[in-house]
């Protein structure tokens, strides 16, 4: 008889991905299926394993993508065919989750569960609004209760008048829909009108949205605003510490939806930074790498690198794809030979550093002629034999500058770009509705296929703001195959350089 699955309930946290647990992630890494809310952050998924099962559980008000019924018996189902499931739910899974529901129904089952406690939204929001829910000053106890009571209907379980009367923090999850009643019913029971009162929206995240008033403004505030769920509301003399302790709004891209545009596997380091200076960053591959279609090509130049005195790489994706054929053919770094290595930009130099291989040759500017020039400071280019790998399809000028000057250059291809499509996180579908702020393009390549995807003199049309960041002279080639011009240039082609353009 196949041995039982687990059910793992997990904390994803309030919305922040580095706000998961490490126990979090190591349980992802191993999941059969992840079954996730739709508070969840989707970025989470990616850690788990690219063949695992993603089953979306719903759970935004009325909106349940499946029934809870259905979900405890399908938790329960897929663990005893086996499977390590991950239960993935936003904030933590026994704060007003229905986390303690499914451990039941697990524990009937005699199915085995562990449960992993998350970050709530409670302190979370709060916190990344400024707002500590204590303070020796201000109060030193916190009360949490769920908006979605009503708080008129005859049988509620909130003791309205007991909770006016407490001097600590009120903290509401859920309660923007019923906010008015809620201030209403406080003040009905003898708490002070002119109460301080804030609201976090998508907290933790760079879609947060903070808005204050009092207890008798607060409702009206929320309409003028638009203001609507996921929020959490902050009720107490700690709102006033805000001013002086808003963190996280004041970081430099805060507010600012930034879409990029790189392949899953090189979006981590650009989207890392981007949501570090605030932004609410959209991945949105447009590309997606693939095998090269003249594979034998590659295998030729392979079996023949002792004839060649140097080889050179113009991206990260190249050199990954380039060693991961490399340690399939040989056992030892050393079958490389005495080749000497030209790199263009620090983080091709970078991926070759990890294989502890030392770059010779690195322009300071990353464009063609100075690739050339950096090789030729170094060599005499006649007769010289060179091994450029890159991209399948990639502009001619490099190998044209380096036979003109009497090198040898086969340009071999160790991958192809192809168009990604998959809307799994459901970005793609926000920027359609919502638009955005900036959009960034690392290469020609990204220029070339987000347009396909996106025609982007339609895109910019539709929305006037919609301003667009070029990494550097190769990419904004692209823009102007399409008629285009991007708002600014990184001066620096790389991704801090990137990053430090849309600072401003």
């Amino acid at each position: 008889m196949k041995q039982k699955g687990t059910v793992y309930l997990v904390g994803a946290g309030p919305g922040d991905a580095g706000l998961l647990t490490r126990r979090g992630a190591e349980l992802l890494a191993r999941a059969d299926v992840v079954v996730y809310d739709a508070l969840v952050n989707p970025d989470l998924l990616r850690l788990a394993p690219k063949s695992a099962e993603f089953i979306y559980g719903g759970k935004r008000a009325a909106a349940h993508a499946i029934p809870q019924e259905e979900l405890n018996q399908l938790l329960v189902t897929k663990a005893k065919a086996g499977q390590t499931v991950v239960r993935l739910k936003g904030g933590d899974p026994y704060i007003f989750g229905r986390g303690g529901e499914e451990a039941e129904e697990l524990a009937a089952a005699k199915v085995p569960f562990e449960v992993v406690p998350g970050v709530s939204s409670f302190y979370a929001g709060p916190n990344y609004a400024g707002i500590p829910v204590t303070h020796r000053d201000h109060c030193s106890s916190f009360t949490v209760l769920t908006g979605h009571e009503d708080p008129t209907k005859d049988e509620s379980s909130i003791d309205w008048e007991q909770l006016a009367k407490s001097t600590g923090t009120k903290i509401v999850l859920m309660g923007v829909e019923r906010i008015r009643r809620i201030g209403e019913q406080l003040i009905a029971h003898g708490m002070a009108a002119d109460t301080p009162v804030a609201l976090v929206r998508w907290g933790t995240t760079g879609r947060q949205q903070s808005i204050e008033g009092t207890l008798a403004t607060i409702a009206d505030v929320v309409e003028k605003a638009k203001f609507t769920a996921p929020a959490v509301t902050i009720i107490g003399g700690v709102v006033k510490l805000r001013k002086k302790l808003n963190w996280f709004e004041q970081r430099p891209l805060f507010g600012k939806r930034v879409v990029v545009t790189r392949t899953r596997e090189q979006a981590s380091d650009l989207s890392r930074q981007l949501i570090e200076l605030g932004a609410d960053v959209l991945e949105i591959p447009t590309i997606k790498i693939a095998a090269p279609t003249q594979r034998e090509v590659l295998a030729e130049a392979m079996g023949s690198l002792g004839s060649y005195q140097w080889i050179v790489f113009t991206s990260p994706n190249g050199v990954m794809c380039f060693f991961d054929y490399f340690f399939k053919a040989f056992d030892d770094i050393r079958g490389l030979g005495c080749l000497r290595i030209a790199a263009v930009g620090p983080a091709t130099a970078a991926k070759l550093k990890e294989l502890h291989l030392s770059v010779d040759a690195m322009p300071e500017k990353y464009v063609a002629k100075d690739i050339a020039k950096a090789i030729a400071a170094k060599d005499d280019l006649e007769n010289l034999r060179v091994l450029l790998l890159r991209a399948e399809v990639a502009t001619p000028e490099l190998p044209q500058l380096l036979e003109e000057q009497g090198a040898i250059v086969d340009d071999v291809a160790v991958y192809m770009t192809v168009p990604e499509t998959d809307d799994a996180s459901g970005t793609a579908a926000r920027l359609r509705e919502e638009g955005a702020d900036w959009l960034t393009f690392a290469s020609s390549s990204a220029v070339e296929n987000f347009h396909a995807r996106f025609p982007l003199p339609e895109l910019l049309k539709k929305f006037p703001g919609l301003k667009t960041a070029s990494i550097g002279p190769e990419t904004t080639k692209a823009f102007t195959t399409l008629g285009l011009k991007p708002t600014i240039e990184a001066k620096q082609h790389n991704i801090p350089g990137l990053v430090a353009a849309l600072r401003g």
